[in-house]
Order: structure tokens, then sequence, then C-alpha cells
């Protein structure tokens, strides 16, 4: 209920302040932050699609600080350090991406919270395995990445709506249930993640694959 209220407060400000510039110019500032927000969504996009579509986000490398001299030993504190690096320290990046892009629907999507964050949780999900094919999947999951967010802001374009400023002020208020709904998400990439992760492990202690 405070939320709602700081919400309701602030599109009441708003409104105000936009009722003092002349009646030519109010619909220009409603369109000016209506573009910001688009080139805020766009810029969020375009930096971070590569960062979601790599397989091996980044490289901290943990198994540098194994020491072990014994083969299989060396082989079960390498897999220890992998399972740290990538199934425990990378799902929590792969969940910011995720709760972030899930707020930008919000604000720009007039749907059901729920069908937001499912359709949030199946572009993230689907980036993440396209990831892991070989040869090619990091290519097409950046590709996912971006075009499947921008498609979804074009299709945003076409609601009539969209171009309402207090609507998206007041979409605001969502983000209280937003937080109270993500877990059961957030749980779902986790555990495609630790899949992933899970077999390319397996696979690299049959020798199929190394372990990167």
């Amino acid at each position: 209920m405070a939320l709602e209220e700081v919400v309701s407060q602030a599109i009441d400000i708003y409104g105000s302040a936009v009722s003092v510039a002349p009646p030519a110019f109010q619909s220009f500032i409603n369109l000016f932050l209506i573009v910001l927000l688009m080139v805020v969504y766009s810029v969020f996009i375009w930096k971070l699609h590569k960062f979601i579509g790599t397989k091996n986000i980044f490289q901290l490398n943990l198994n540098q600080y194994n020491k072990s001299k014994h083969p299989v030993l060396d082989k079960l504190i390498a897999s220890g350090f992998y399972l740290l690096e990538y199934i425990i320290i990378l799902p929590i990046l792969i969940l910011f991406w995720f709760a972030i892009f899930s707020i930008f629907l919000i604000l720009v999507i007039d749907l059901e919270l729920s069908s937001i964050l499912f359709i949030s949780a199946a572009v993230v999900a689907a980036v993440r395995i396209t990831a892991y094919i070989p040869n090619y999947g990091e290519a097409l999951a950046r590709e996912i990445a971006k075009l499947l967010p921008l498609t979804l802001l074009v299709i945003a374009l076409l609601t009539p709506t969209f171009f309402d400023v207090a609507r998206v002020l007041g979409n605001f208020s969502r983000l209280g249930e937003f937080f109270s709904l993500i877990f059961s998400y957030l749980l779902f990439i986790t555990v495609i993640e630790i899949l992933l992760r899970f077999f390319e492990l397996i696979f690299g202690l049959l020798g199929v694959n190394e372990v990167s």
C-alpha cells in the first residue's frame, strides 16, 4: 500500500508539473519521457545481450588456485571450482539480468504480471539453453537475447496506451507484487543453468569435452 501511495503521489506531482506548461508542449513532454524510457530499455538490451548470450560469461578461472598434483584429486578439485564458478556465481548474474529485464517489461507492456514473468523467464531460458549448442550456439543466443526483447518493445509501441506517462508511472506500483512472484521463476532459471552445467561437467569428466 505504501508503494501505491508513493506512485499515486508521483503521478499527481507529474500531472501538476505538466499542467503548468502550455498545452502545445504537454504532449511533447510526455513524448520525451516515453522516448527516454525506450532509449534506456534499448541500451540495456544492446549492452547486455552479449553478456546473457555467452556460455561462459566471465573468466574467474578459480581453478588457478588448485595446487593438487594427484590426477584424481586434481580432477575432483577442478570440478569443485567449476561448480562454484558456474553453478553458484554465474546464476546470480543471470538472475540479475532476468530481474532488470522483467522490470522493464512491467513498465512498457500492459499484461498480467504472471504473464510478463513467464515471457521474461522463457526468453532468458531459451537464450541460456541456446548458448550451449556447439559451434554456432553463442552467436544465435546473442541474437535471441537482442531480437526478442526489441520485438516486445515494438509490440508495446503498437498499443494505444503506450505513450501514456501516467500509465508507466502507475506500473511502478506493480513492483511490490513483482518481488513476491519472482522467486519461482528465478528458481526455474537457476535449475536450467545448473542442469546445463551439470551435464557439461559430466561430459568433461567422461572426456567427451573439456571443462572450461
